[in-house]
């Protein structure tokens, strides 16, 4: 596989760098989709710059797959516009064929190959493969490559898949649930490739289920719910925007009346781990200091009343906390 510390420089020095200021090799703009009266997608609408990972994220139902379907040409949009590398993807035009690829969901090769046969044949239909022991290496099968596909397990084909998509030398690359399947070292090399791809300018649109992949690989991203957009943008401004967390175990003898109202700041109780636990949302324009300044007084307290707040955490707002806040912010106007 691609080696990780030379990976991850090139990734540091790509990010170092402005987006790229050339037209944005996939463009959508106030995308909808319906299936006869219910409409999957509503007003969707974002670019990707060439060398950019843009991650579209979301629950079950969301939107993400007939989103991509569109953009990978299988579906014509209901309404609005899209467009990859400057033409309209529907029905897959040849002028796009050479220069956009994809790993679906499901993949689409001959169990009777084998590995080494699979790669072969997707070199003869490419325009301009890389080397297929190159691609074998990168994507970890070099000890697969006599074996039948339908022998591999679920994550080796999905390697498999990503390999084909990546052989030829795509300008634009669609990602849907790439990783699904695989171990923990799989999905790491995985990623890997992904950024390797990335600092030679190819532009991904990227869709997971594993909130941990978004937050290592996606220059930028967005969260659908329900066929719309809720958050858009850097990972780092994503979160800023949603917060600081302190939280603790609620001690047995403390009522939940006496503990402390904290400056910019919301509350909430919850079980975890057979315990109650309380936890503080800290918001307010001082993005480095405010969860110092809401500490403060929560210190002052327990040491007043003698209370123990035992697993004292501080911590930045994760994208799990933004995920769940906008499924249950939705849940809670039903």
């Amino acid at each position: 596989m691609v080696n990780m510390d030379s990976t991850t420089v090139r990734k540091t020095e790509r990010r170092a760098e402005p987006i790229s200021a050339d037209p944005p090799a996939v463009r959508v703009r106030d995308l909808r989709q319906s299936y006869g009266s219910f409409e999957a997608v509503k007003g969707v609408s974002f670019d990707i710059a060439p060398g950019e990972l843009f991650a579209l994220l979301g629950t079950n139902g969301a939107g993400k797959t007939t989103t991509i379907e569109t953009l990978e040409g299988f579906r014509r949009p209901a309404g609005g516009e899209v467009r990859v590398l400057g033409a309209d993807p529907y029905n897959q035009p040849p002028e796009l064929c050479d220069r956009v690829n994809g790993v679906l969901q499901q993949s689409g090769v001959f169990g009777e190959l084998t590995v080494a046969e699979t790669i072969q044949l997707g070199a003869d239909l490419a325009a301009n493969p890389r080397n297929t022991a190159e691609i074998i290496d990168m994507i970890g099968l070099t000890d697969k490559v006599k074996v039948q596909v339908r022998q591999l397990s679920g994550g080796q084909k999905r390697r498999l898949d990503l390999g084909l998509a990546v052989l030829t030398r795509p300008e634009v690359l669609f990602l849907d649930e790439p990783t699904t399947g695989m171990d923990p070292e799989g999905r790491r090399d995985t990623w890997e490739v992904i950024e390797t791809l990335t600092s030679e300018g190819t532009a991904i649109l990227l869709t997971t289920h594993y909130l941990e992949e978004a937050e290592r690989l996606a220059d930028r991203l967005a969260i659908m719910h329900r066929g719309e957009i809720r958050v858009e943008g850097e990972l780092h401004d994503v979160l800023v925007g949603w917060g600081d967390r302190i939280g603790f175990q609620l001690p047995e003898d403390v009522p939940v009346t006496d503990l402390p109202d904290l400056p910019n700041s919301t509350f909430e109780l919850r079980g975890r781990r057979n315990v109650t636990w309380c936890e503080y949302t800290v918001g307010g324009t001082d993005t480095l200091g405010r969860a110092q300044q809401a500490l403060t007084p929560l210190a002052t307290w327990a040491q007043s009343e003698n209370v123990r707040l035992a697993r004292l955490e501080v911590r930045s707002a994760s994208l799990e906390d933004v995920f769940l806040s906008i499924a249950a912010d939705d849940l809670s106007q039903l």
